[in-house]
Order: structure tokens, then C-alpha cells, then sequence
């Protein structure tokens, strides 16, 4: 049985590895912008159905990155307002869209004014939030009735060729984060959250699809020597399967989305 003390060290260095993670993806801006995937409008229509009497809906993208779920959003007809903490990523985004608006800010500072929005979506970003801090934020800037919905593209380990990469691409930084594979949040803000979820695919080639996975942060945290030997694997694998060795093909993905309603009967929250 290990020491009390090698137990509080161990979730010391994974909250350090945590936040580290949290804070990498700036350096990656360009090429995230370029080999991330998008998300299913399914999905999106799903997410924004409580709202489906507005013609064209308010929508937060809150951590919204380089603009992956923003694009989908404009896509349907959202008129979006973009929030992303990093300063790097953030100015992909401004290139990507120029005539759309981009703030500095984070889940736990919203620099919105109250009920200014229908929705606040967030797309592979809602595990690095602050839950206790966020919640009242996203409540505070949504409107009577507004959703709240966060969205994973996660690989479909169903297909036995995707479930073995899984298992090369793990690194030392692996360890998982609080994703839609977790129970459902709840907050007494909200009502009861709902999940549903919804094939989607990646066009993508060996080479590309080896930068997608050196886009994600285990990837991007650890030693460049570990950095180039883990890429290096992938691709090898991946150009030893018949599904990925030549040419394009179509990356298996699951988009998880989950989703509550701003509750009417109870206080909007004021910030301290």
C-alpha cells in the first residue's frame, strides 16, 4: 500500500500536469486550427433545440478556441459572440472570422453583461472549467429559459483498427480528463442535463491525422523527445493498416453533447 505521503505527492504532480495541459494549446493555435475537427450540425441543432423558437439565436462560444464549434454555429444561422482565454488562440480565431466578436475572458469571468444570451456552448472545453465558479457565470449571461451545452468529439472505439491507436497514442500524460465519459454535472441553476450523442467523421490522411493527435495536450506537455517518438509510433501504426496506409480516409468519430435549461424560478446570480 503506497504512503500517505507518495498518495498527496502523486495528485499533486496531476493537478500540476492538469493545469499544465490546460494552458498549452496557444502554441498549437495554427495548426489546431487546421486539423481539428469540426462538429455535426445534428449535434448543434440538438444542443440549441430548447431555443428553437429564436430565429437567430444569441450564442456565447465560451472557450471558443479557433473557432471549431464557432463556424457550425454561423453555419445554422447563430449570431455568435466568441469568449477564449488565450490570447494566441484567440487571434486564430479573429483571422478565421474577422467580422465576428472575440473577447479575452474565461468560464469563471464572462465579460457579458446579464441575460445577454440564449445560449452559451462549449466545445472541447468544459473539463477545464472551474464548475463551482462557471455555473453561476453561465447563468448570469444567459437569458430566462437559455441552454447551456458543451460538446466532446471523442474516437469511436467501437472500430477495432481506431481502438488499438488508442492505446499507442497514450503517453505519460495521459491520465483521462473529466469528460462526457463522467456522470452528468448538475447545478441547482439548471435543470437536469441531458445527453445524446451523434456519429460524425474526420476527412484525414496518416500524415494529417498525426498532426490532429499532436494538436491534443498530453502531446504537447511532455519532453520534445517524447513528443517525436510518440508521432513517430502513430504514424508507423497508421501507415501498417489497410484502413489508413494510403491516401484519404474518414476518421471514425462520437460527438457527445450534453445540455440543461437556465432555470426561471430561482435567482440570476450577481458577480462579486
Amino acid at each position: 500500500m503506497p504512503e500517505t505521503g507518495d498518495s498527496t505527492d502523486q495528485v499533486m504532480d496531476q493537478a500540476a500536469r492538469w493545469a499544465q495541459r490546460a494552458s498549452s494549446f496557444g502554441a498549437q493555435a495554427e495548426v489546431y486550427a487546421t486539423h481539428r475537427p469540426d462538429y455535426p450540425a445534428a449535434g448543434i441543432r440538438w444542443a440549441l433545440a430548447p431555443i428553437d423558437d429564436e430565429q437567430a439565436p444569441v450564442v456565447l462560444d465560451l472557450g471558443a478556441g479557433t473557432g471549431k464549434l464557432t463556424e457550425g454555429l454561423l453555419a445554422i444561422g447563430a449570431e455568435v459572440i466568441a469568449v477564449e482565454p488565450d490570447d494566441a488562440m484567440r487571434a486564430e480565431l479573429s483571422t478565421r472570422f474577422p467580422d465576428m466578436t472575440a473577447l479575452s475572458g474565461a468560464a469563471e469571468a464572462i465579460p457579458l453583461p446579464a441575460g445577454s444570451v440564449d445560449a452559451v456552448v462549449a466545445g472541447q472545453a468544459f473539463h477545464w472549467f472551474d464548475q463551482t465558479r462557471a455555473f453561476p457565470e453561465i447563468a448570469r449571461v444567459l437569458r430566462p429559459n437559455g441552454v447551456f451545452a458543451a460538446f466532446w468529439n471523442t474516437d469511436d472505439g467501437s472500430v477495432e483498427w481506431v481502438a488499438e491507436l488508442q492505446r499507442v497514442v497514450r503517453s505519460d500524460a495521459s491520465f483521462p480528463p473529466a469528460g462526457p465519459e463522467q456522470k452528468l454535472p448538475s447545478h441547482p441553476l439548471f435543470t437536469d442535463f441531458e445527453q445524446s450523442e451523434f456519429a460524425h467523421t474526420h476527412r484525414r490522411t496518416a500524415e494529417s491525422l498525426t498532426a490532429t493527435i499532436g494538436t491534443h495536450s498530453h502531446t504537447v506537455v511532455i519532453s520534445a523527445q517524447q513528443r517525436a517518438e510518440l508521432l513517430g509510433r502513430i504514424r508507423t501504426y497508421l501507415r501498417s493498416r489497410p484502413e489508413t496506409a494510403e491516401g484519404e480516409f474518414d476518421f471514425p468519430l462520437r460527438t457527445k453533447v450534453i445540455r440543461a435549461v437556465r432555470r426561471v424560478d430561482m435567482p440570476s446570480p450577481q458577480r462579486d
